[in-house]
């Protein structure tokens, strides 16, 4: 199904009572994040969009009650030397997640078809080759019992620009923004063109696009966390293994004794 960027741009609050709507599906994502631990699954979070979409502050609420020791946020920024003299995917095998961990990638192996092709970091021919690369990278992961989950947090120019000038006109949000934001800015046409490209081609029966109108911070976040969640939960068991007999009478006995 064809994936059209102006099916979200309502920005329509979030209706109900959004820190109840937030608790609720941090304390399910808890309970999906135990199972991946005691299932031994890996799960890789792709979250992609437009610079100041709100990323940081899904990826923020995704993880609060997540244990730090099994999952990995990766802020994938411009390659280094090093990994500029390996294939484009080469950085991102190295952090691919643990048996029984999430990883969560802010920005990712798409920048290939989305920044370097726009950009021109990569030329046509690598871009152009750049989706079959990343389906079968993908399709290997999810071969080896991986799920695969792929936002792309989508705001209009107005609301980007709102963000951008919150962040320059506050000093403790200058960190968060740079040139890049609004050399990016100026190119939205073909921003635009990429990202059409990349749902056409990329977004497959295994790992699908979603897309959330990120123009209401709070109902795109309680958006991305239920879509997260239910991707996720719907290929780990939400079963507890039975314990052991031996560990629990064992572990009876010691109690027993005080």
């Amino acid at each position: 199904m064809k994936i059209d960027l102006n099916d979200y741009e309502t920005g329509d609050k979030f209706a109900g009572d959004y820190e109840k709507a937030l608790a609720d599906v941090q304390a399910r994502l808890e309970l999906i994040q135990v199972a991946h631990i005691i299932h031994k699954r890996p799960a890789i979070l792709v979250l992609e969009g437009w610079d100041a979409a709100g990323k940081g502050g899904i990826i923020k609420r995704l993880t609060a009650r997540w244990d730090p020791r099994f999952f990995e946020v990766m802020p994938i920024a411009a390659p280094s030397d090093n990994e500029l003299a390996h294939h484009f995917l080469w950085r991102f095998w190295k952090r691919l997640p643990a048996r029984g961990h999430i990883a969560v990638f802010d920005r990712s192996w798409y920048g290939r078809v989305l920044v370097e092709r726009v950009e021109g970091y990569a030329s046509k021919a690598e871009w152009t080759r750049g989706y079959g690369e990343i389906n079968d990278f993908e399709t290997q992961q999810i071969d080896t019992g991986a799920t695969i989950v792929k936002l792309f947090v989508h705001i209009t120019q107005e609301k980007q620009d709102k963000e951008l000038a919150e962040r320059l006109d506050d000093p403790w949000k200058r960190w968060k923004t740079g040139p890049d934001d609004y050399r990016n800015r100026a190119k939205r046409a073909e921003y635009l063109e990429a990202i059409e490209d990349m749902f056409a081609k990329t977004s497959t029966k295994q790992a699908p696009w979603m897309v959330i109108d990120g123009n209401s911070r709070k109902a795109g976040r309680i958006a991305a966390l239920t879509a997260i969640a239910d991707q996720l939960e719907a290929k780990v068991p939400m079963v507890p293994p039975a314990i052991d007999p031996e560990f629990e009478s064992m572990a009876r006995a010691a109690l027993a004794a005080g």
